[in-house]
């Protein structure tokens, strides 16, 4: 068995150590940060998450789906707030069954460290940060409060998200190394609407909600203490954007016209939009994902996206499992695992990028049109008049595991027929009275 040491305990590296600590490989997990079980999450960033199919798909695979999931809470649809406080309920699929999850973070990160470490050949060490890592040795320089340490093993796995240090250091030694990071003109601020005073939700508890204003927009999932947290979308710079929104009167004044049903859940908005930090959005495409049989990157590491179809944890999670299959395949050459795993997962991740960037066009500006409610339900009644053989988009990226770049290309090739096949009718018909005018 292999020694392997991985850098970043976030959601995926906590889950890789557990995947490899059941094939008895000897693993050190190494994280910047404190323990999160203690607490030690920074507020105003990203703090829930939306857990689909993939993800639990590999939760399962490690026997942790129930424990993880046990504060999760389903989501069966979008709730889209009007302007004018109107509530639109659009759901997911056809299946009133199939929701996506709004789990914690904090919670999900500590179900998935406590299963790396019922393995006794898995060890985590917090408050060590990765500062290089030497590409030929697979040995890593790390950084701690009270001085500098070397690890080595016979493979080091960067897990160590969108900044990580592992691919600086790839991009640093390997010649040729692509590399692409690409922002969106808009950042995001979380916000929280507070549970009622008996404790319940103040809105539909089973539902995503989302104010579309065209140009940005604000989310709203649900936690289990009867909260929900916002995160609002917005331009960096431009004339109504975070740079121009600076004192309480431009806020109250933005929220009042914008969000106006949503004002009155928001007690603390003045002091979350003044502290909260204000996030980037980053795509991240590199590669190679690799480096001989020594060093790979997973997660965010080799893949950022954007978090607009809620598929980025859900995705790295899917990297833990096809790099378990691939090392589990190809026992005695790790080159060929890395190698494969890279194969099968570099298309699905760019063409989940693609994906999430449309997604934020399709939520932050078609979701309040009629012309796209008419459309999902197209979707959803060819969904049920074709089980199996007609699946849209977001069913086929949220509720299978069919793999993304596969599910791109079918639903192009799916609307080419269904509105090839319309404006096909609809130039019959026209000929057809045209023909029968004529006959007269």
């Amino acid at each position: 068995m292999a020694r392997f040491v991985l850098i970043g305990s976030g959601l995926a590296g906590g889950l890789l150590a557990a995947y490899l600590g059941r094939r008895d490989h000897d693993v050190d997990l190494y994280e910047r940060r404190a323990d999160p079980r203690e607490g030690n999450i920074v507020g105003g960033r990203s703090i829930n998450l939306a857990i689909s199919t993939r993800g639990i798909h590999a939760l399962e695979h490690i026997g942790i789906a129930d424990e993880a999931l046990r504060y999760a809470i389903p989501m069966r649809g979008r709730m889209i707030h009007d302007k004018s406080g109107a509530l639109h309920f659009a759901p997911y699929d056809a299946d009133p069954k199939k929701c996506i999850n709004s789990i914690g973070r904090a919670s999900l990160n500590a179900a998935v460290i406590e299963a790396a470490q019922r393995y006794s050949n898995v060890r985590v060490h917090f408050n060590h940060k990765c500062a290089d890592v030497d590409l030929n040795e697979a040995v890593c320089h790390l950084e701690t409060e009270t001085g500098k340490l070397t690890v080595r093993g016979d493979a080091v796995i960067g897990v160590d998200g969108a900044f990580s240090a592992v691919r600086a250091s790839m991009q640093r030694e390997i010649a040729n190394f692509q590399y692409d990071e690409s922002y969106l003109a808009h950042g995001y601020k979380e916000l929280t609407i507070p549970p009622a005073p008996d404790g319940s939700w103040q809105v539909e508890k089973n539902a995503l909600h989302i104010w579309p204003r065209k140009s940005f927009m604000m989310i709203a999932l649900p936690n289990p203490d009867g909260s929900f947290t916002c995160t609002l979308f917005w331009e960096f710079e431009g004339p109504r954007s975070f740079a121009t929104t600076t004192t309480d009167d431009d806020v109250r004044r933005f929220f009042n016209e914008e969000f106006p049903d949503a004002v009155p859940l928001l007690p603390t908005l003045l002091e979350d939009f003044k502290n909260n930090p204000t996030g980037s959005l980053v795509t991240v495409r590199c590669a190679p994902w690799y480096y001989r049989d020594r060093v790979c990157l997973l997660g965010d590491a080799a893949h950022a996206v954007v978090p607009f179809y809620g598929q980025g944890m859900n995705a790295a999670f899917e990297d833990c499992v096809v790099l378990d299959e691939c090392l589990n395949k190809f026992p005695d050459s790790r080159e060929r695992a890395f190698s494969d795993y890279f194969k099968d997962r570099k298309e699905n991740a760019d063409a989940l990028a693609d994906l999430a960037i449309g997604n934020f066009i399709e939520m932050r500006d078609k979701t309040a049109s009629k012309t796209f409610r008419a459309k999902k339900k197209l979707d959803h009644l060819l969904e049920a008049m074709l089980p199996g053989v007609y699946l849209p988009l977001y069913t086929m990226v949220t509720f299978t595991r069919i793999p993304y770049v596969e599910a791109a290309r079918r639903a192009r090739r799916q609307d080419q027929i269904v509105y090839g096949s319309i404006v096909a009718a609809i130039m019959f018909l026209f000929l057809l009275l045209k023909c029968s005018f004529n006959a007269r």
